[in-house]
C-alpha cells in the first residue's frame, strides 16, 4: 500500500495567518484536489496531519472544523477522490502534547492504524515543523513552495533530504511518475 500524509493548510488549500475558521474561508489551492483524486485513482491512502489549535484558542468550534472537512470531502468526491483520514492536534503549542508538529505523535499514531513501515511513507509539508514532524517519524518528506513553503526553503534548519517542489500538483506528479 501506497501512503501520503499531507499538511493541510498551505499544501491543499490557501493559508491565513487568522487562521482558517469556516467552510467559506477553505479554498484549494489550484490543482491540489486534482493531485489528491490522482493518488487514489493510483490506489494510494491519503491521510492529512494538521495542526488545528484555533481550536484550542476557540476561534473555531468542531463543528465548524466538521464543515471544512466535509466542504474538502465534497469536492474531492466530485474529481473521483477522498481524504482517508483526518489527524488533527487542537493543542495549543504550550499545552504540551505530543501530537503537535513538530513532534511526531500524529505520524506515529497514522502509522500505527495502517501499518505502513515509515521509510515507505510520503509526506508533503509547506513548513518547518511539517518536516521535523515526519523525519522523527521516519517519513520521507516534501516540502511545497505553496503556503509558508517560499519562506520554510530558505530556512536554514532545512534538513538537506528534503525534495522541494512548487505545487502538491508537481510532487504528485514526480511520485506517479517515479513509481
Amino acid at each position: 500500500m501506497k501512503l501520503a500524509i499531507l499538511d493541510r493548510d498551505g499544501v491543499i488549500n490557501q493559508d491565513s495567518p487568522d487562521f482558517i475558521k469556516c467552510a467559506d474561508e477553505w479554498i484549494p489551492l489550484p490543482g491540489s484536489l486534482e493531485a489528491i483524486a490522482r493518488l487514489c485513482r493510483a490506489g494510494w491512502k491519503v491521510v492529512v496531519a494538521t495542526n488545528q489549535s484555533g481550536l484550542g484558542r476557540g476561534l473555531f468550534t468542531p463543528d465548524d472544523l466538521t464543515a471544512i472537512h466535509q466542504k474538502m470531502q465534497q469536492q474531492l468526491g466530485q474529481l473521483g477522490g477522498h481524504i482517508d483520514a483526518i489527524f488533527m492536534c487542537p493543542h495549543l503549542p504550550d499545552d504540551g502534547c505530543t501530537c503537535r508538529k513538530p513532534l511526531p505523535g500524529m505520524f506515529t499514531e497514522i502509522l500505527k492504524r495502517y501499518d505502513v513501515p515509515a521509510h515507505e511513507v510520503f509526506s508533503v509539508g509547506d513548513s518547518l515543523r511539517d518536516i521535523t514532524a515526519a523525519q522523527a517519524a521516519g517519513c520521507r518528506t516534501w516540502l511545497v513552495e505553496t503556503g509558508n513553503g517560499q519562506k520554510t526553503r530558505k530556512d536554514p534548519g532545512l534538513p538537506e533530504s528534503v525534495s522541494i517542489r512548487p505545487t502538491l500538483a508537481d510532487v504528485v506528479e514526480s511520485w506517479l511518475t517515479e513509481s
